[in-house]
């Protein structure tokens, strides 16, 4: 969808979610760019959790605390219904989109693991990628973020999802090098990480 505001996309989401839920859409798998935001999850809220100044920022509802978005940033939305074997609860589908994750970042060389103590995917010892969902019917909506190369200092102000400032960066920071385009085209590549099969399609939203 290119570069486009999240309350546009948060609006698309839903409506997706309810046609998915309906049996009017198959699975359906959003990649976008947001500009400049925090979004805040319940978790953030109630525990009174503050972003540093100069941050736009939004309420959402999927699990998780903070979690910056803006440029430099992967973010996929994947409207799946997970209702087949090894998708049973939250955790196993949490599980399953890390190990799409870290083989979509093999596939372009890049070594990347879970921890057990926090969701996510690692590059050593950097949180490289967020995941945040929210679920209805046991349809997803929101969903998970790759951070390839942020704006210098921005995503790393932010704690979010209970780390200290500094964890969460980009794989450029890092060291690696990769196009937000090769990250698509390895997602793609490897979505039978989650047993789905995926089919290109381009699609505009309007913004105004």
């Amino acid at each position: 969808m290119g570069i486009v505001e999240h309350e546009v996309v948060d609006t698309e989401m839903r409506r997706l979610q309810k046609l998915r839920i309906a049996g009017e859409i198959p699975d359906t798998m959003i990649l976008v760019e947001h500009p400049e935001v925090v979004t805040i999850g319940p978790r953030a809220r109630k525990e009174g959790i503050v972003i540093p100044n100069g941050y736009a920022s939004r309420p959402v509802d999927r699990g998780g605390g903070l979690t910056w978005h803006g440029p430099g940033q992967v973010i996929c939305y994947p409207i799946i219904q997970w209702q087949r074997e090894g998708e049973a609860h939250v955790g196993k589908i949490i599980s399953l989109i890390e190990g799409w994750i870290i083989s979509a970042l093999g596939e372009l060389g890049i070594s990347s693991r879970s921890d057990e103590r926090m969701r996510g995917v690692w590059v050593g010892d950097n949180k490289v990628a967020s995941i945040g969902l929210s679920f209805f019917h046991w349809t997803s909506r929101h969903g998970f973020t790759i951070n390839y190369d942020t704006p210098s200092g921005r995503l790393e102000e932010i704690s979010g999802c209970g780390l200290e400032s500094q964890v969460t960066t980009s794989l450029a920071v890092l060291g690696h090098r990769v196009s937000k385009g090769q990250i698509h085209d390895a997602l793609i590549s490897t979505v039978s990480s989650i047993n789905r099969e995926i089919t290109e399609s381009e699609s505009q939203v309007d913004s105004n």
